[in-house]
């Protein structure tokens, strides 16, 4: 009668009340998970950017004793 038809409704709301719980943890864990995926991907992008700037000061450097070799050279005469 209406009872049974009641309970089958109520379990079923149960059930679909529990899939509901399931997907909304499940979504929580991929949202946090993205956020360290962007936090990490942030962090990398500035190591790129220091070691981008590390590689510019070490070729200005270079640069320089290059400069200072072919000035030693011209002084000693060793430049054909």
């Amino acid at each position: 009668g209406m009872e049974t038809v009641e309970t089958n409704v109520l379990k079923h709301l149960k059930k679909f009340q529990g899939g509901q719980d399931r997907i909304e943890r499940k979504l929580e864990e991929v949202s946090r998970r993205l956020a360290n995926l962007e936090a990490g991907q942030a962090s990398i992008i500035q190591h790129i950017g220091h070691l981008a700037s590390v590689g510019a000061q070490q070729q200005v450097q270079a640069d320089g004793f290059g400069e200072r070799l072919e000035r030693i050279e011209r002084r000693l005469e060793l430049q054909s």
